[in-house]
C-alpha cells in the first residue's frame, strides 16, 4: 500500500529500485564467474550498501524514502531489508513503465522533487543524492550518467509533471543508448536538464573492482600462500586465476619438486607486476604454509592448494566475508573439474558439511587474518589433517563462513583411486584421528593407500 499523504511527507524524496536476490534471476552477467548464488549474494550486498547510503541521506535531510522491488512480495523484501523503509512493488511493464509509475505515485503523495536510483553503482552516496535534489531546484530533469551508457540516477520535479510522461517511451532499455536517448527526449519535451558526475556500475566481471574500491577506501592486502610439490600440470592455471585479484602478493613455497614446477613459477614472477615470490622448504603442506606465513605481509591470508583454481573476483568475496561481524575465517565452496555425476554428489556433500557444520577443508581455500593465524601458532604442524585441526581451532573462536562461489580443484585423486575409495579413506582418517591415532602414523597409512 502507498503511504498516505496525511503522513506529512517532506518535499524531497528518493526511491530505490532493486531486485530480490534470487539466484539465477539477478546480476546474470556475473554468473559465468560468480555462479548464480554468488551473483545473487553480490546483489544483496550492493542493495544493502545503497539502502544504507539512502538511510544516511534521510536522517540528515528528513526526506522521504521508499524501496521499490521486483522478484518478491513487499512483505518479503521488508523482512530482508528492514521495517524502517516502506516497500512497494515496481509493478508490471518495462523499466520505463515502472519508472513512470514510481514518479507519478511519489508526486501524488506531495513530494516536490524526487530521484530514483538503482543499486548498481557503489560510489553513489548521500552527497550525490543531495546534489541531485539541489539541482532540481532549477532543472526539471537531472541524470547521473553511468559509464556503460545508462544512468544510475534520474530525478524530476513535480512542476514538470505534465511534460515528463513521454520521457520514458521509446527507450532501448538495457543498451548503451539509454542515457543519450533520455537526454534527447528531455530536450524534445523542453525540460531543463542537469547532469551529475559519471559513476561506474558493477554489471560484468571486469567491473568487480569498482565495488571493492568504492566500498573500502583502503583494500587490505591479501597474501596468497600456495604450497606445491610436483604441480607442473596445474600450477600455471592456478596462478593465472590468482593473479586476476587486486592488491595481493603471491607466495609459492616449493617442497622439492622434481618436475618443472619451479621453472613455471619463476616464469610468472618475471612476467607480471604482482609481487610473486618463490620460497623453498622441506616437503609437508603445514610446514610449507608456515614458511609462507612468516614471509607474508598482507593483512589477510589465503591458503591455496597448487591444483585449485579460484573464481574471478575471489579477492572481492574474501574481503566481504571477512568483514562480516563474528566471522573469524572463511572458505569457498568446492567444484571438481570433472563431468562425472558421482563428483556432483561429492560437491553436494562438501557444501552441506561446509555450510551447516562450518567445517571446510583445505582444498576449499581457507582464508583468515594473518594476525589471527599467527596468534594460533600458524597452521598446525601435522603431517596430515593440518587443515582439519586448523578449522577445529577456528570454530572455537567464531564463525567460519563460506563464500557462495566455488573454487575448482583437480579431479585427479578421485579419478586415480575412485570416488568411493577416496570418501572411505577420508572418513577412516577422520575417525582414526578422533580415536587418538597419531597423525604421523595416519599419514604413513594414508599415503600407502593412495599409492
Amino acid at each position: 500500500m502507498i503511504d498516505s499523504p496525511s503522513q506529512g511527507l517532506a518535499p524531497v524524496g528518493a526511491i530505490i529500485f532493486t531486485r530480490y536476490p534470487k539466484p539465477g534471476t539477478t546480476k546474470t552477467r556475473l554468473t559465468p564467474v560468480l555462479g548464480p548464488r554468488g551473483a545473487a549474494w553480490l546483489q544483496e550486498k550492493m542493495t544493502r550498501h545503497t539502502v544504507s547510503q539512502l538511510r544516511a541521506w534521510r536522517k540528515k535531510s528528513g526526506g522521504w524514502l521508499q524501496i521499490r522491488a521486483v522478484g518478491a512480495s513487499p512483505k518479503r523484501v521488508q523482512a530482508w531489508l528492514g521495517q524502517d523503509v516502506p516497500v512497494q512493488s515496481q509493478g508490471p511493464g518495462d523499466l520505463g513503465d515502472r519508472l513512470l509509475r514510481a514518479f507519478q505515485e511519489g508526486f501524488a503523495q506531495g513530494v516536490e522533487r524526487l530521484v530514483v536510483v538503482g543499486i548498481d553503482c557503489p560510489e553513489l552516496d548521500e552527497e550525490t543524492i543531495a546534489q541531485a535534489l539541489q539541482s532540481l531546484e532549477a532543472a526539471d530533469l537531472v541524470l547521473g550518467p553511468a559509464t556503460d551508457g545508462g544512468y544510475y540516477l534520474i530525478g524530476l520535479r513535480a512542476m514538470a509533471v505534465k511534460r515528463f510522461t513521454p520521457l520514458f517511451q521509446g527507450i532501448d532499455w538495457g543498451s548503451d543508448r539509454v542515457l543519450s536517448q533520455t537526454l534527447e527526449r528531455g530536450q524534445d519535451l523542453g525540460l531543463g536538464v542537469r547532469q551529475l558526475s559519471p559513476l561506474s556500475d558493477v554489471d560484468v566481471p571486469e567491473e568487480l573492482g569498482v565495488w571493492q574500491r568504492a566500498r573500502y577506501q583502503t583494500q587490505p592486502m591479501i597474501s596468497v600462500i600456495i604450497p606445491v610439490l610436483n604441480e607442473a600440470a596445474e600450477i600455471g592455471q592456478t596462478l593465472e586465476e590468482v593473479l586476476t585479484g587486486e592488491n595481493l602478493e603471491v607466495i609459492v613455497v616449493d617442497g622439492g619438486s622434481q618436475d618443472k614446477t619451479v621453472e613455471i613459477v619463476q616464469g610468472y614472477g618475471e612476467a607480471l607486476s604482482t609481487p610473486l615470490r618463490l620460497l623453498s622448504s622441506p616437503a609437508g603442506r603445514a610446514l610449507q604454509c608456515n614458511v609462507g606465513l612468516q614471509a607474508a605481509q598482507g593483512e589477510w591470508v589465503l591458503l591455496l592448494h597448487g591444483d585449485t583454481r579460484v573464481p574471478r573476483g575471489f579477492d572481492v568475496l574474501m574481503r566481504e566475508v571477512l568483514r562480516d561481524e563474528g566471522v573469524v575465517a572463511g572458505a569457498f565452496e568446492l567444484a571438481v573439474a570433472s563431468p562425472a555425476w558421482t563428483l556432483r554428489l561429492v560437491e553436494w556433500g562438501v557444501r552441506w558439511r561446509s555450510r551447516w557444520l562450518q567445517f571446510p577443508y583445505g582444498d576449499q581455500g581457507l582464508f583468515i587474518s594473518r594476525q589471527r593465524l599467527l596468534q594460533l601458532g600458524g597452521v598446525p604442524d601435522l603431517p596430515l589433517m593440518e587443515d582439519f585441526e586448523l578449522v577445529r581451532r577456528l570454530r572455537h573462536l567464531g564463525k567460519v563462513a563460506i563464500a557462495p562461489v566455488a573454487v575448482v580443484t583437480s579431479a585427479r585423486r578421485w579419478e586415480r583411486l575412485g570416488v568411493l575409495r577416496v570418501l572411505l579413506l577420508n572418513q577412516l582418517i577422520i575417525l582414526s584421528y578422533f580415536l587418538g591415532i597419531s597423525p604421523k602414523r595416519l599419514a604413513q597409512w594414508y599415503h600407502r593407500r593412495r599409492g
